[in-house]
């Protein structure tokens, strides 16, 4: 069972940035596919961005497109989302998620993915 643990979310004026951290509890492996989604009040959950582990390639929303970057660190085992330009149409509750297997097409839906954080808020005021 992994443990994703999210961190860095908060309350930032429109155009700011923020920095979200993803992290595996303990020693485990955070997983081969992690992704980022978010969930407004009243909306779906949405994806957001995901990175593979190996190789590092990545996919984005169109909605965050040139704004928002998936990275990864291998020595902290840890995902970030770097979010900047930041809108207020941003504003929601960003979600850490990993699967177990990696697989050439990486899903983008939420049903796919194995394990959860517990969720970030991120506001942005206009």
């Amino acid at each position: 069972q992994v443990q994703l643990v999210e961190s860095g979310g908060g309350l930032v004026q429109a155009g700011g940035s923020l920095r979200l951290s993803c992290a595996a509890s303990g020693r485990t492996f955070i997983g081969p596919v992690v992704a980022w989604f978010r969930q407004a009040s009243g909306k779906e959950r949405e994806f957001v961005a995901y990175i593979k582990w190996s190789g590092a390639s990545t996919n984005y929303a169109d909605s965050v497109k040139g704004r928002f970057t998936i990275s990864r660190d291998n020595a902290k085992n840890t995902v970030y989302l770097q979010m900047n330009s930041l809108k207020p149409e941003d504003t929601a509750v960003y979600y850490c998620a990993a699967r177990r297997l990696s697989t050439v097409v990486v899903p983008t839906s939420s049903r796919e993915y194995d394990y959860w954080g517990q969720g970030t808020q991120v506001t942005v005021s206009s």
